[in-house]
């Protein structure tokens, strides 16, 4: 059975790493990096440097997570409270 996780080789800072993601976190990546006029070395570049903590992977699921999130929220319309 096939992994879920892929690893790939990326430059960052001019220096060349592995990251291994699910497939679906690349996806997001490639989309974020689109929208941006970015290359996806340049948005992990960001992505490592604003890091507080953790591996690289990490980072860049909890970045892709937030930024999908953060979108969801933008188009719900605001809830009115019950009166």
């Amino acid at each position: 059975m096939k992994s879920p996780v892929v690893k790939r080789s990326i430059v960052v800072a001019g220096h060349k790493t592995s990251v291994s993601l699910e497939e679906a976190f690349w996806n997001g990546m490639k989309e974020i990096s689109g929208l941006r006029n970015m290359t996806l070395s340049e948005l992990v570049g960001e992505i490592d440097s604003s890091r507080q903590q953790g591996n690289l992977s990490s980072a860049i699921r909890l970045f892709v997570l937030d930024y999908f999130k953060s979108r969801a929220m933008a188009v719900q319309p605001e809830k009115v409270p019950a009166q």
